[in-house]
């Protein structure tokens, strides 16, 4: 008997893909973008559950960043050389992930971004980072498209954060109105987290925009919206550039988010492999709507742990089997490619949606469509 344990033993410390596979987890778990990283959090407790169906377990370390670059640096200091996992999947945040993707490079740790927009992330030739989510670029697009195709909107005002997300969305939204023809008559950063933006939004309602473009996490979200309302900004449409435009805080409140369109990187109907039981399942654990984030983590993990576990471990056959692999589950299919200056950047269909009787449904593409689009805004109540 013990020569068999001993033997059991043997076999398994000379077989990592039959252990646990160890990978880090980058999240912001609490601060200003924690709605947001419950989702990331829970997408990815869905897929452990789903990983351990499948025989593989997961040994995962979480980092709480807190949405703060340096800490989310630190985390990743940490998880490559104390903590040695095969790979690392998030953060959440652009800034984050921007500040931790070199550090991926330098310690050969491949590094699956779910969720964030900035397109300098996988512009920068690095081999060990990969992302999941379409980048800025598609997010303004994708609702300039939408606009066009709805309307003729002439003019346009930008309202937007003044992080990493906020300047890169609007830099290439800025960009593409510019081949649309639409003439930008206000550009307005805003600082994080402030308490009043009437005065800017007083600006903006001035210039009389036939659209509205913003970009913001959840609590800026709501009250640029709010204090439209209160100061009667009335475009043709309010355009929200994902994030907290397409979180159930954001819908619940209906007073000022009903009928406002954004872009998203998933929703619960569209016909992907899994995507419909994939929010059904999330509603029945947690109790409330999945985001795309979730989503987004969800595959990210499933992705990051099937790949590991098959390369054995092993960090550089890991990055090697992600390069190479495609796979098509509950946000559609997924390979990471090289194309027009990214690297390593999964080439993701983006949806558009409206918020309709205070819930977000599909109206563009049309073949993903369940509502037709209200266009125009209608009056404010």
């Amino acid at each position: 008997m013990r020569k068999h344990l001993l033997a059991l033993g043997a076999v398994l410390a000379l077989s990592p893909c039959l252990m646990a596979q160890k990978i880090g987890v980058i999240n912001s778990m609490s601060g200003p973008e924690a709605p947001i990283g419950e989702n990331i959090t829970n997408g990815i407790k869905l897929a452990d559950e789903d990983l351990k169906k499948k025989g593989i377990n997961l040994q995962l370390v979480w980092e709480d960043d807190t949405g703060k670059p340096q800490i989310s640096m630190s985390a990743m200091e940490k998880l490559a050389t104390r903590d040695n996992v095969v790979g690392v999947v998030g953060p959440y945040t652009s800034a984050c992930s921007n500040a931790v993707a070199k550090l991926a490079e330098k310690y050969r740790v491949p590094l699956l971004i779910p969720a964030a927009a900035k397109e300098e992330i996988t512009r920068q030739g690095l081999k060990y980072v990969f992302r999941m989510n379409a980048p800025a670029d598609k997010y303004a697009s994708s609702l300039i498209d939408a606009a066009s195709s709805l309307g003729k909107p002439k003019s346009i005002a930008f309202i937007y954060e003044n992080t990493d997300f906020g300047t890169s969305t609007t830099k290439t939204a800025k960009e593409y109105v510019a081949k649309k023809g639409i003439q930008v008559v206000a550009d307005e950063p805003y600082p994080k987290g402030a308490a009043d933006y009437r005065s800017t939004l007083a600006k903006v309602k001035s210039k009389n925009p036939d659209l509205v473009f913003m970009v913001s996490y959840v609590a800026d979200a709501i009250l640029l919206m709010r204090q439209s309302k209160e100061v009667g900004l009335q475009p043709q449409a309010f355009l929200g550039a994902g994030a907290g435009f397409t979180t159930t805080e954001f819908a619940k409140e209906r007073a000022i988010s009903e009928n406002v369109i954004s872009c998203t990187q998933w929703t619960n109907d569209v016909n992907w492999p899994g995507a419909k039981e994939f929010g059904a399942r999330y509603k029945a654990k947690f109790g409330k709507e999945p985001t795309y984030h979730a989503a987004c983590a969800y595959a990210s993990m499933m992705i990051m742990a099937e790949t590991a576990k098959n390369a054995g471990g092993d960090r550089a056959k890991t990055r090697d089997a992600l390069k190479s692999g495609k796979w098509n589950g509950v946000m559609g299919e997924v390979q990471f490619a090289d194309y027009e200056g990214f690297t390593n950047q999964n080439n993701h269909q983006m949806l558009v949606q409206q918020i309709l009787q205070g819930n977000y449904e599909t109206v563009l593409p049309a073949k993903f469509a369940t509502k037709k689009a209200v266009y125009p805004f209608p009056k404010w109540k």
